[in-house]
């Protein structure tokens, strides 16, 4: 079992306030959130500086654009940091410098993980109107990257690797995929904001980036980050921290970005990953997003290349022939991929009832057609509005009405997600302790719970996989629930002795 989960930072404007003062007004909108959930976040596993090739950088570097708002702020963010969302989900939502970010719990399934980050939209979206409520001032949220104006906000997964999978492996893996995929999973942007001009590309995120691999998230960013922060037994475990991808409306894109990565993971770990040494990744995600002819080329090291087609052909072909009949979630994410593949070479624009890069570039084109002519002022503010998140405002709302969104999970799946975590990973215990001991809880984060019993701190390790366990009844005691999370632990700590053993 794989684990895996989505991090999404939202665009926020707030009617009548500045960008200076966004800081705080994504604060109290996280504060302002209905859900029931603790306030607080463990911060004693954090390690954003470490990379993953075994050394760690002295700091990270800062957007100078970004540092001047910074300017005069107190030391170390603390109105920020109160500002950290627990929720029974399993989730985390807080003020991610200026933008309300919800990190999905762990997901074992990619349709958990298409319902949790869709209930991320709901949890949200509710926050946002209670501050509007509070303010009494409009308050809107994006799903998407970009604010049109230079600035670029994040979207990043999470998937969770056996730490003696080999760090060069994971990214000559990794980096062609990475730059491929946008051309089925792409949020799809009007214009550029970053090297070479366009009318429409494919990512919101592609022309941001810079290098090829580094620990930087915020400035000269790298197409493979590097960052060793595995929230998890660091002895047994790292996690690839993708920061390249863009926010997805369409599920079917959400549920795609993910599982091409885990099975690009599962060939990795076999040795059977494709092999392209990609020229410059960072100057082909950009070339792939903004090419206008759709032929995706990109240029390989000694002056061959290739597209972006024939690599996404290259990892499904070989999930097709050493991972096809696994189990049934394999199956359709190799079978959806493949029906993708096939719509591609007839006609990109079959792909729009699932591709956010189609999806808009279709309903832009029917508007250009009826206002006589592409104004890219006009497009900007029709692109920012379908990922509005408020349905009665939002134009991908309305494409939904309309039947041209493919369905991945059912209404009543996102409405469980946004109360209920997913059954088979340690969210399901986070949940379980914020939704029966949210008074007795001093912090919490993704890899363990500090409790207070009786006066005393007492620090609870979540397992990984907690296969033992079994909901308890609502009357059982802290000290009872612990003892019974010890013992998952000690189970599941033996199992892999075990394991290794043979």
């Amino acid at each position: 079992m794989r684990l895996f989960g989505i991090e999404t930072e939202y665009g926020l404007a707030v009617e009548g306030r500045s960008a200076r003062e966004q800081m705080e007004d994504a604060a109290a909108l996280v504060a302002s959130c209905p859900a029931e959930a603790f306030a607080g976040w463990d911060y004693a596993f954090e390690s954003p500086r470490a990379d993953i090739r075994g050394f760690e950088v002295e700091r990270l570097t800062r957007d100078p654009a970004d540092a001047k708002w910074d300017e005069g702020r107190p030391s170390g963010y603390e109105h920020e940091l109160r500002s950290d969302r627990v929720l029974t989900n399993g989730a985390r939502f807080y003020n991610d410098h200026g933008h309300p970010e919800y990190a999905t719990p762990e997901c074992a399934r990619i349709a958990d993980l298409v319902a949790h980050d869709l209930a991320g939209e709901r949890i949200a979206l509710a926050a946002a109107r209670a501050y509007q409520d509070k303010i009494g001032r409009k308050v809107r949220l994006y799903k998407n990257n970009t604010d049109f104006h230079g600035a670029s906000y994040g979207t990043h997964e999470s998937y969770l690797v056996q730490r003696d999978t080999g760090c060069e492996e994971l990214i000559s893996g990794l980096l062609p995929l990475f730059v491929a995929r946008p051309i089925l999973t792409g949020g799809g942007k009007v214009g550029s904001e970053v090297g070479r001009s366009c009318r429409y590309q494919l990512s919101q995120r592609a022309e941001f980036f810079h290098e090829t691999a580094s620990v930087e998230t915020l400035y000269r960013r790298p197409v493979f980050n590097t960052r060793d922060e595995p929230h998890a037994d660091p002895k047994r475990w790292m996690r690839l921290h993708v920061i390249c991808g863009d926010a997805n409306r369409m599920p079917w894109a959400i549920a795609m970005k993910a599982a091409m990565v885990r099975l690009a993971l599962d060939l990795i770990e076999m040795g059977e990953a494709p092999v392209w040494r990609v020229g410059n990744p960072a100057r082909a995600l950009a070339h792939v997003s903004k090419d206008p002819d759709m032929k995706w080329r990109i240029e390989l090291d000694g002056g061959s290349w290739t597209t972006a087609p024939e690599v996404l052909e290259s990892y499904l072909a070989a999930s097709e022939r050493l991972l096809r009949g696994r189990d049934a979630e394999t199956d359709w994410a190799i079978g959806e991929w493949r029906v993708a593949m096939l719509d591609l070479a007839a006609d990109p624009m079959r792909l729009k009832d699932r591709c956010d890069w189609a999806a808009k570039l279709a309903m832009l084109e029917e508007y250009a057609d009826s206002a006589g002519g592409w104004k890219n002022e006009q497009m900007q503010a029709l692109d920012l509005e379908y990922h509005n998140l408020d349905p009665d405002e939002g134009l991908f709302s309305a494409l939904q009405g309309m039947g041209r969104v493919q369905t991945v999970v059912e209404e009543d799946r996102i409405l469980d997600a946004m109360t209920v975590p997913p059954g088979e990973t340690r969210a399901r215990l986070r949940g379980d302790a914020v939704a029966r001991f949210c008074d007795r809880i001093e912090t919490i984060g993704w890899r363990r719970v500090v409790f207070n019993v009786e006066g005393e701190s007492k620090a609870v390790e979540l397992p990984v996989e907690p296969r033992d366990w079994t909901d308890a009844d609502e009357t059982v005691k802290i000290e009872e629930w612990i003892a019974r999370i010890e013992q998952v632990q000690k189970n599941r700590t033996v199992s892999n002795v075990s394991e290794e053993s043979h």
